[in-house]
């Protein structure tokens, strides 16, 4: 729609344009012209503000997931050490399949596990086990199961921790 739109500013504002101008159309009235131009400027706005409004909203086509999400390690407080430590990552997923292909089609209950360590994301796993090597001070691990597309589910299913590494 928004196409088509765009075909009439261009159709109509050069209409009104060659009227005003008196290089064709001189058989039209001048106010057709005036008509003309307010018309390609109505198609212009229109074109621009009407797909967002009737287009839907992605965060409500999300489909919902009953999965739930835990860490089993690294426990919350936890200090670890070494410079840097091996970081046991291992997660409980419950109600969910980790499955090893994207699509377009989503399941609510199947999907991938992305892990972020202090806000940064360090995988896209397919298991719910990892090593990850963290430099010491404090940090926040922060796993999400998400949908075969990558994209989070609605509401989103996370679960975080928070640890620390000690020299």
């Amino acid at each position: 729609m928004a196409t088509w739109l765009f075909v009439g500013a261009v159709l109509f504002g050069w209409i009104g344009v060659q009227r005003l101008r008196g290089r064709s159309f001189t058989r039209l009235p001048k106010m057709a012209g005036w008509g003309a131009a307010a018309l390609a400027a109505t198609c212009l706005v229109l074109a621009l503000v009407l797909p967002p409004i009737i287009r839907p909203d992605l965060a409500s086509a999300r489909p919902s997931s009953s999965a739930r999400l835990r860490f089993l390690s690294p426990r919350p407080g936890q200090v670890l050490r070494g410079n840097p430590a091996a970081v046991q990552v291992r997660l409980d997923l419950a109600g969910g399949r980790i499955v090893p292909f994207t699509s377009t089609k989503l399941r609510p209950n199947e999907g991938h596990v992305h892990l972020y360590l202090d806000g940064g994301l360090v995988s896209m796993t397919l298991s719910l086990g990892r090593t990850l090597i963290v430099a010491p001070g404090a940090h926040r691990l922060l796993a999400e199961f998400v949908a075969v597309d990558h994209a989070p589910f609605s509401p989103r299913v996370e679960a975080w921790v928070s640890f620390r590494v000690g020299a």
